[in-house]
């Protein structure tokens, strides 16, 4: 079982080959969680530029993946910046190069390995721009304006769902909320003032379902990336338990030994 991981700043993390040694040599890692009994794993990738992979791989897990920065290369397809897919198991992938180098977000159902073909056509997105993806509107009748969701996948087995979040300035919320579902976010523009701190670009955390939290506000609007896990999301509100305020103290929940800087930026936030 994954342990709660809310929030850490991913530039906070040190990059490392072994994650992801046995599918991408050369690429390298961070870590954002991992079940060390399945061994899922939410990882920041970095490829750097020149690299290429032979075609015909397939793995043992299904890969999903957003790019941050750079471009990445599979067979005919080409994800830029918000470029997504999701591969199932057994999905037999063209060959991938990354010529100019790319950042990606990566999210893996079990351990990283080899396997062989066999894939479910049904749970594959070769890939969407989120770029170019429409904004629904509100998607909770109680979610506060100011919001709209670009959704990228629902799988049709499991109803877990990929979607990304914008919300505009100057806008919170006097609410907390609970979802039954385990809930995984990785801040990609903006920040979010909450019950644990500021968030900025490069936040993550895992939360596991029916974790009160909130409310959050935005002084200059953000985007984020949500994944669900264990069905779609669904929201209960309830008060908080302290009143929204701008600038909370940083007091984020951490397994032991995991980084913990509030503001590790550089040139770029990845």
């Amino acid at each position: 079982m994954r342990p709660r991981i809310e929030f850490v700043q991913s530039q906070a993390l040190d990059w490392e080959d072994a994650p992801v040694a046995a599918i991408r040599r050369g690429v390298a890692a961070r870590v954002l969680s991992r079940d060390p009994d399945t061994g899922a794993c939410s990882l920041m990738l970095r490829y750097p530029a020149g690299w290429s992979g032979a075609a015909g791989q397939s793995l043992a897990c299904d890969e999903e993946f957003l790019v941050l920065d750079g471009a990445l290369r599979i067979g005919d397809q080409t994800y830029t910046q918000m470029g997504y897919a999701h591969l199932p198991g057994g999905h037999v992938r063209g060959a991938m190069s990354a010529p100019e180098g790319a950042v990606v977000i990566a999210f893996y159902s079990g351990t990283p390995a080899e396997g062989t073909g066999g894939a479910d056509p049904a749970r594959l997105v070769l890939g969407k721009d989120g770029m170019a993806l429409p904004y629904t509107g509100n998607f909770h009748p109680e979610f506060p304006p100011g919001a709209g969701r670009r959704m990228l996948y629902e799988d049709p087995d499991t109803g877990d769902q990929t979607w990304l979040l914008g919300t505009m300035g100057l806008r919170w919320a006097e609410r907390a909320e609970r979802h039954p579902v385990t809930e995984e976010m990785f801040l990609i523009a903006g920040d979010v003032h909450g019950n644990l701190g500021v968030m900025r670009p490069g936040a993550y955390f895992w939360r596991p379902p029916e974790i009160p939290h909130g409310p959050y506000g935005s002084l200059t609007g953000n985007i984020y990336f949500f994944r669900t896990k264990g069905g779609p999301l669904s929201t209960e509100y309830e008060d908080a338990p302290v009143p929204f305020h701008w600038w909370p103290e940083h007091a984020p929940i951490l397994p032991e030994g995991m980084a913990d800087d509030p503001q590790p930026m550089g040139p770029k936030p990845w």
